[in-house]
């Protein structure tokens, strides 16, 4: 497959593969990075809801998406899912301000490419949307401390336990109190 010396994107059908939805509810946010994206050669639609992004996917699914997590009317991973279906090719990328390591999970199951934690940057996300996904990505500036790792953990067990104190306790071998503690504080860095 050609490509696109100037914008690293594939140049076989030049509308069609640079469709870019990206799907987020920071007015603000999404229309700097539509512009940002439109710089770098894509063709960008938006939307600001689940339901648009799923509206827009089922109506003309693109090559690309960037999707926040937490919308107001849902998950963005219903977005991705429904992507995926459409358009089993595509290429997506989940944003989140609230990222832990059970969520990181389920979007790359449902096919995203990568899973990055906002405030990320147009130059990120494009190289995130672009990378041989047969590459792996570079190690992180900053990776998480052992504290913060332990509280992803203590999160993603949470989780799956259907936010059961008790019984995450259980199974983490911990003192309840112990663990609403834990629960009630912010993520370490």
């Amino acid at each position: 497959m050609a490509e696109d010396v100037l914008h690293g994107l594939p140049a076989d059908t030049p509308g069609e593969n640079r469709m870019l939805l990206i799907v987020d509810d920071d007015r603000a946010f999404l229309q700097r990075l539509a512009r940002a994206m439109e710089t770098r050669g894509f063709v960008v639609s938006t939307a600001e809801s689940v339901s648009e992004g799923v509206r827009a996917v089922d109506a003309n699914p693109p090559a690309y998406a960037v999707v926040d997590m937490r919308l107001e009317d849902g998950n963005g991973l219903d977005v991705v899912d429904a992507l995926r279906r459409k358009r089993p090719d595509s290429r997506a990328v989940v944003l989140t301000g609230y990222g832990n390591i059970a969520t990181a999970v389920t979007a790359i199951k449902l096919g995203a490419l990568d899973y990055l934690a906002k405030p990320a940057d147009a130059d990120d996300i494009y190289q995130a949307l672009t990378r041989d996904p047969s590459q792996k990505p570079q190690p992180p500036e900053n990776p998480m401390s052992a504290d913060r790792v332990r509280w992803e953990h203590i999160q993603r067990v949470y989780e799956l336990c259907d936010r059961n104190v008790s019984e995450t306790a259980r199974r983490l071998n911990m003192h309840r109190r112990t663990l609403q503690r834990i629960l009630a504080k912010r993520a370490p860095r």
